[in-house]
């Protein structure tokens, strides 16, 4: 009982929609007569789905989204609007009175479903908000539709700091005190999905209280990690090869780096730079790219490998 308890706690209404004001204008401004939609594209977590859904709230639309698992199923993000079997000819004459299409996770669409949208825009009788994610390879019909400028695009960046600051007084009822909002803008790097989560998981553990002599919220003590938060660590603590775990652990206990430390394979280096996962500066240092990655990692290692790794030189 205590469990469902807790996580009932945090099934709270969304925060409300603040801090990308312009961008809303220009996508609202994309759906009006005698324009064809827009694409809106940025790093994971920055908004981009909120955005959209907000601009079109009130509004009459079909809604599609790719999904990793159906990728190599034709038309598969289009499976509850239209039938099984079908050419794409069809397909672009049963969508034709679809007045406006909402398309979630362009990155994931399976190549019908992405040769579907970009024939949509061709053909500019349905009106397209399409929404994919940066560092991810595009399906090239979907590539096309900025390239090939049938589409304008919104590039949407993480929130900056005062962003955050504004975000978070409108979700939390106050505002944070400033060191406050340096940690949660430092930590979840405008991604709001990790900023929900880290406010949440300090709230819970009653780490995130209000001062009762200023009213502003005040995060004291180490960082909460929930299997929410540790779930945005993921592309760190799923590392499986040998080699590079030990890299990434070896850092989260003593970063930076050089990078011609012992114990340090610059091939294995490469790899991890490569998946954006190390960074390394002009001085030679090598870092975790992100901030919550040396605690996630850290949290995961056993008593006796974090008494090594403590040591290591």
């Amino acid at each position: 009982m205590t469990t469902f308890e807790r996580e009932a706690k945090t099934l709270e209404l969304p925060w409300p929609f603040t801090a990308r004001e312009d961008e809303l204008e220009l996508v609202r401004r994309s759906l009006t007569a005698g324009a064809q939609g827009i694409l809106v594209t940025g790093p994971a977590g920055c908004g981009k789905t909120r955005l959209v859904t907000e601009a079109v709230r009130g509004s009459d639309r079909a809604r599609v989204a790719g999904t990793p698992g159906t990728r190599d199923l034709p038309f598969a993000a289009f499976a509850h609007l239209l039938p099984e079997t079908l050419s794409l000819h069809r397909a672009v004459q049963l969508l034709s009175a679809v007045r406006l299409l909402v398309v979630d996770d362009a990155h994931l669409l399976d190549d019908a479903s992405a040769a579907l949208v970009h024939q949509l825009a061709v053909h500019g009788r349905t009106r397209l908000l399409v929404v994919a994610a940066d560092g991810a390879p595009l399906p090239g019909a979907i590539a096309r539709l900025w390239t090939g400028e049938l589409l304008p695009r919104l590039a949407l960046e993480p929130l900056a700091r005062e962003a955050v600051g504004d975000l978070l007084t409108a979700g939390l009822g106050g505002a944070p005190e400033p060191l406050t909002l340096n940690r949660l803008h430092r930590l979840s790097r405008g991604d709001l999905r990790l900023l929900r989560d880290l406010v949440t998981a300090a709230r819970d553990d009653g780490a995130l209280e209000r001062r009762p002599d200023t009213g502003a919220w005040a995060w004291r003590g180490p960082l909460p990690l929930t299997a929410a938060v540790r779930a945005h660590a993921a592309r760190v603590l799923e590392r499986t090869d040998p080699e590079e775990r030990e890299t990434l652990d070896r850092l989260a206990f003593a970063e930076p780096q050089p990078s011609g430390a012992d114990g340090l394979d610059l091939r294995v280096l490469e790899r991890l730079e490569a998946d954006g996962l190390v960074g390394i500066d002009d001085t030679g240092a090598v870092r975790l790219t992100h901030p919550l990655h040396g605690p996630a990692l850290r949290a995961a290692a056993g008593r006796l490998r974090a008494r090594r790794l403590e040591r290591a030189p």
